[in-house]
């Protein structure tokens, strides 16, 4: 590859590439100003707004589909009628040993509506209420039938709101927002943790139809706890894989290969160390490329790496997925194989004048 630095001409070994893909090219040499630049540019797009993920764990709101479980101490025929609601023998009271060898407990199943039908009580809206405060208001409706009442109340199956977890886990699936807070973390230590082959750079949290980009390594490298992004009901979190994230290295390199990149990150001068360097027989330091696509339109990076601190600039130049490194070839390297093309056939024939076929 000769790039000659004017848009809409590129000549990769005597073939030019297409001109839907390369009329829009721009070449741009690698100097410790656009390695700046770059950084810059790459810390701005990566620094989504998550604010909206951001808070602090409260407490458990009651919803539909829910299911309770209520005992009035000294009244076991109230616990009785949540049994018999669901259709199981009445007479068990709320004694737990019983429960134990037969089935596990009944309880209160919040409606469409929001509502429980308590005795006393009659229909109880208790959707978005705490265990404290949906507690609070059955006392206060059955305080006037019963002296002092001493209520016990808890979410006894929790149905109503759900998270799911896909991708790069263990267990992606259906997960259950309890009592303990759903954060990011706890969904992916719950879905067993990220595989080894998951980028922990690369998660997804789509909440309402908007896709918010998690780095874990850069949250906690600025000093954010990853523990403060909460999940709320019909989250779907996603981990990628390493694979999606691969750099290609071809050309005059020791071994030519698709790279992975480790959580987001990989150099120039990785990526080039990773493929054994520049060829020493055959490579053209000078003419070592980035090639990036950007929109419609692609970018050329040039490094040369002939000049001072050129390692050092293949260092701080940070490349992107779907990258394509590639080394040139020599000018003596290319007319050596343009000869060992020609002469083999040219030997040939003369060798077929010389001794011909009897």
């Amino acid at each position: 590859m000769h790039y000659s630095g004017t848009q809409g001409s590129s000549d990769a070994g005597g073939a030019s590439a297409s001109g839907a893909d390369m009329a829009n090219a721009v070449l741009k040499p690698i100097t410790p100003q656009l390695v700046k630049t770059e950084n810059a540019l790459r810390e701005k797009q990566v620094s989504q707004d998550i604010s909206k993920l951001l808070g602090k764990p409260v407490p458990y709101t009651i919803d539909s589909g829910d299911v309770l479980s209520i005992v009035v101490w000294d009244h076991p025929e109230l616990s009785d009628s949540a049994t018999t609601a669901v259709g199981m023998q009445p007479g068990t009271g709320s004694d737990a040993s019983t429960f134990a060898t037969t089935a596990p407990p009944a309880g209160f199943i919040v409606d469409h509506q929001g509502e429980i039908q308590f005795p006393y009580a009659g229909n109880l809206k208790v959707a978005g209420l705490t265990q404290e405060q949906a507690r609070n208001l059955l006392i206060g409706k059955i305080s006037k039938y019963i002296r002092q009442p001493r209520v016990t109340l808890r979410v006894q199956a929790f149905r109503s709101k759900r998270v799911y977890v896909d991708g790069e886990v263990r267990n992606a699936g259906l997960q259950s927002i309890n009592d303990i807070p759903m954060s990011l973390m706890e969904a992916l230590n719950r879905a067993g943790g990220v595989m080894p082959n998951g980028d922990q750079s690369q998660i997804v949290i789509n909440r309402g139809g908007t896709n918010y980009q998690i780095n874990l390594p850069q949250l906690v490298q600025r000093g954010v706890n990853p523990g403060s992004i909460m999940l709320a009901d019909g989250d779907v979190v996603r981990v990628r894989s390493r694979d999606e994230s691969k750099v290609f290295v071809s050309g005059e390199v020791v071994s030519p290969r698709a790279l992975t990149m480790y959580n987001g990150r990989l150099t120039l001068n990785e990526a080039l160390g990773e493929s054994g360097g520049v060829n020493p027989l055959s490579g053209d330091g000078s003419q070592i490329y980035v090639i990036r696509k950007s929109g419609q339109d692609q970018v050329v990076y040039q490094l040369d790496g002939r000049t001072a601190g050129a390692m050092a600039m293949a260092e701080g130049f940070e490349l992107s997925p779907k990258d394509v490194v590639y080394v040139a070839a020599t000018p003596l390297a290319n007319w050596n194989r343009t000869i060992s093309l020609i002469l083999p056939s040219a030997l040939s024939s003369a060798v077929g004048v010389l001794n011909p076929l009897k």
